[in-house]
């Protein structure tokens, strides 16, 4: 019989470029941003036939986690997790390592992101397969190299290195080097060397594996979920062991604090469709246009107007729009937001100015 697996989906993110359809209390993973059913119950619907569904964890923020059993009741309560302030995720990693391990110290997980679109579930469930078993053959780090299909400069690469091996049909190969986003050159020139891939964040590994190096290059995260593991197993609150040492971690990404540090790293390419669906004109790649390249989702009507985006879930609302281009417009019951295209990634930063004021923060 083979070793024990689970999965641990992040879903702590606060979906700010989605404002004003994703707040803080309701962030995008917990909207059906694309499709019929919240991103986060699309995720798990993926895992099917991959782990079992009491397998599954969920790392959220506290104000979340009411939200996350209410979309996704399947889950087991005792394993969707709150953490008390957001520490990145490095902190969600080991986390999801100390949790994993009291459970199998031999087990292995993956810890996936909530909110991508993946159309082909099983795909991913062959690419994931693959990955745990070259996750139990060795203790390496494994991580899903998404085929690059345009130069995007909003994702981190991935270079792909030398053939390590073949696992469930999935070539295996030994990760070069981690870069960061780059600029638009730069991503021509790593589309056109195809030995790049986009960095997912998705990542297996063994309990043993990331245990060591999180112990190696986070000394101070590691004590700290030692003494929570410790506390655990004297039977004290999951809750208040957090409350007690989170807000001291420090907050860094995995990606800087382990996966770029480690050597024994590897990737597969996936086999299967992705998109991050990191912004509004995101969303317009995965619903039809009309022949003036208009996305409408809702009752809208528009003349003389070319490329804009609607979003709107009042069918008795009537969003009108003429002679206006390439627009974003997103009306909720209290919050209206029009924007230009090219002003989507400042959507974040306009929430946040608008969190600062006191008369605006419920609608945050």
């Amino acid at each position: 019989m083979g070793k024990k697996r689970y999965v641990v989906i992040m879903a702590g993110g606060r979906g700010e470029r989605f404002w004003p359809e994703s707040r803080l209390a309701q962030p995008k993973q917990l909207l059906p941003i694309v499709g019929d059913k919240a991103m986060l119950a699309q995720t798990i619907d993926r895992l099917e036939g991959l782990v079992a569904t009491e397998d599954i964890f969920v790392i959220t923020n506290a104000e979340q986690r009411e939200a996350v059993l209410k979309v996704c009741p399947e889950l087991d309560p005792a394993k969707v997790i709150g953490e008390p302030v957001g520490r990145d995720t490095a902190a969600a990693v080991g986390l999801a390592t100390i949790l994993v391990g009291r459970l199998d110290p031999e087990a292995s997980f993956a810890m996936l992101p909530a909110d991508a679109v993946i159309h082909d579930a099983a795909g991913l469930r062959a690419s994931l397969l693959a990955a745990f078993e070259a996750a139990e053959a060795d203790p390496v780090l494994a991580t899903i190299g998404i085929t690059a299909t345009h130069p995007a400069t909003g994702y981190g690469y991935i270079q792909q290195g030398e053939a390590r091996g073949e696992y469930a049909g999935s070539t295996v190969y030994k990760v070069a080097r981690f870069v960061e986003k780059p600029d638009a050159a730069t991503a021509q020139a790593y589309l056109d060397a195809r030995d790049y891939f986009w960095n997912a964040g998705m990542f297996i590994w063994s309990v043993n594996a990331i245990a060591a190096e999180l112990k190696r290059n986070t000394p101070g995260l590691w004590t700290a979920l030692q003494a929570i593991a410790s506390g655990l197993d004297a039977g004290e609150n999951l809750d208040a062991l957090l409350a007690e040492y989170y807000p001291a971690l420090e907050k860094i990404s995995v990606d800087y604090a382990i996966i770029e540090k480690a050597t024994e790293v590897v990737m597969l390419e996936s086999r299967f469709d992705w998109d991050d669906v990191g912004e509004w004109p995101a969303v317009a790649r995965h619903y039809p246009a009309d022949e003036q390249g208009n996305v409408i989702r809702g009752t809208a009507h528009l003349a003389e107007s070319k490329g804009n985006i609607v979003f709107s879930r009042d069918p008795d609302h009537l969003v009108a729009l003429l002679g206006v281009e390439d627009l974003i417009v997103v009306k909720t019951d209290d919050a209206t937001l029009v924007c230009h295209r090219d002003q989507a990634q400042a959507i974040k930063h306009m929430v946040k100015a608008m969190g600062a004021q006191t008369a605006l923060k419920h609608l945050m």
